[in-house]
This record gives structure tokens, C-alpha cells and sequence, in this order.
């Protein structure tokens, strides 16, 4: 079992992607709508994992994958991600992030990607 931050913008994803783990007993710690409230989550839950959505206001998914890398280089740090724009997704990997999942979720490759690095 997993403790998880999930980062997106919008409530609905969220929502989805809490779901899903939780019906195989990862735990939900936390939920941030931007880059800024996720970077505060992450230091006061310090979470096994983060799924961090990439186009959000205040501070995107890269930006706020970079601040947490520099505070923790072990954070474990899962992009999602509408655009499959390979640019975008290099750009997340640079920054840190451990790999990469495209939505819609395929629920089976979400939990495949949490067993990979818990």
C-alpha cells in the first residue's frame, strides 16, 4: 500500500485517479488543484508517490516537479497527461519525474505504474 498525492486542476481527474487506487488500498493523503498547493502537500505529507498533471494555473507540473526534486531528490513523481506532446513529457522527465501516464486512465497501467516504484 501507497500514500498518494494526486495533482491535477480538475476535480473530475482527481476524483478518477483516487478511484482507482484506492480500490487496490493505495491511500489518497492529499489533492492539490496547482503546482504551488502541491509543493506545500508534498512537505507536510511527504507521500510515497505523486501523480502531477502538467497544464494547471499558478505553477504547472514541471515547475512544481523541479521545486519537489530540489527539496527531496527521491520523491517518486508520476506525470499525467493529456497531450501527448513528447516535448512536454521530456520536459517532466528532466525535471525529475519517474515516468509518465496519458489520459484518460487505463486503469491497469495506473496500478502496473504504482507497483513499479512502491
Amino acid at each position: 500500500m501507497a500514500t498518494i498525492l494526486i495533482v491535477d486542476d480538475a476535480k473530475f481527474i482527481r476524483l478518477t485517479l483516487a478511484n482507482i487506487l484506492e480500490k487496490e488500498n493505495h491511500e489518497v493523503v492529499g489533492e492539490a488543484e496547482n503546482g504551488e498547493e502541491a509543493l506545500q502537500l508534498y512537505q507536510q505529507l511527504k507521500p510515497d508517490l505523486v501523480f502531477m498533471d502538467i497544464t494547471m494555473p499558478i505553477m504547472n507540473g514541471v515547475e512544481a516537479t523541479k521545486k519537489i526534486i530540489e527539496k527531496d531528490p527521491n520523491a517518486i513523481i508520476i506525470i499525467c497527461s493529456a497531450m501527448g506532446q513528447h516535448k512536454i513529457v521530456v520536459s517532466a522527465i528532466e525535471a525529475g519525474a519517474k515516468d509518465f501516464i496519458v489520459k484518460p486512465f487505463d486503469e491497469n497501467r495506473v496500478l502496473e505504474t504504482v507497483q513499479q516504484f512502491i
